[in-house]
């Protein structure tokens, strides 16, 4: 694994399934582990926000999901490949599955949930979903208790950025040893009820430009945060800072 450094974060390096097979030595060890998949948005949250700034730089695994990211590390002379949250989120699904462990949902609407829990034990052979809950709760010492007595070892929470990965941070000095990974909106994706981009979007790391032509009220949070984050980059390049 190599580890680069984009900003002040440091990002790792993986082909797609190095990058699974380093998260499943993460998800058999004793302790809980975080997985952030990072976008430019998320760097932007981190300048006016500390401790998320803080849980970036101790999460155990950054992987480059937006292709910003990508740009990014370009810019700064590391060719890399994005891997794209959901894709990354539904394989370890397939892997926990294989090695046995028991896996949690956590996050969105009650009914995009249990879609997406109906979806992934169609597909998914012996799934074991442990523990599930839907994303509207105030009292995470509640949801830290359901989690305990499951024990799951995947716990895949799409609460929102910086939420979940606050919520996740939290979760280690809590929980049972378990792999725990932020997936924003992929539950959206897993219940059919958000379409994702044509494949030829996706190898060219445009799914997000497709999100936006059928979803336009994304371009306010889009635009200008993906071309001042290049900025930045450049300026960073430049000026070591």
């Amino acid at each position: 694994m190599k580890r680069v450094k984009l900003l002040d974060y440091e990002i790792d390096t993986f082909k797609f399934e190095e990058a699974v097979n380093y998260a499943g030595e993460l998800l058999k060890n004793d302790k809980v582990n975080q997985v952030v998949t990072i976008n430019p948005e998320m760097f932007e949250t981190a300048l006016k926000d500390e401790e998320f700034s803080q849980i970036l730089k101790e999460a155990e695994m950054v992987i480059p999901d937006g292709i910003g990211v990508k740009l990014g590390l370009k810019i700064m002379g590391e060719n890399v490949t994005r891997i794209a949250g959901v894709d990354f989120a539904r394989r370890m699904i397939d892997y926990a599955t294989a090695e046995g462990y028991p896996v949690a949902l956590i996050g969105a609407k009650t009914e995009i949930l249990e879609k997406a829990m109906l979806n992934l034990e169609s597909e998914v052979e012996h799934l074991n979903i442990a523990y599930a809950h839907d994303g509207y709760f105030d009292n995470w010492d509640e949801i830290f208790e359901g989690l305990k007595n499951a024990s799951p070892k995947l716990i895949l929470v799409a609460l929102g950025s910086p939420k979940q990965e606050k919520f996740i941070y939290e979760a280690k000095k809590r929980l049972n040893p378990a792999l725990m990974i932020g997936v924003g909106g992929s539950f959206d994706v897993w219940s059919g009820v958000v379409e994702r981009a044509p494949e030829i979007y996706q190898k060219l790391g445009l799914e997000w430009l497709y999100r936006t032509i059928k979803q336009p009220e994304r371009f306010k949070r889009i635009f200008p945060t993906l071309p001042l984050f290049v900025l930045k980059v450049i300026k960073y390049r430049i000026g070591g800072k």
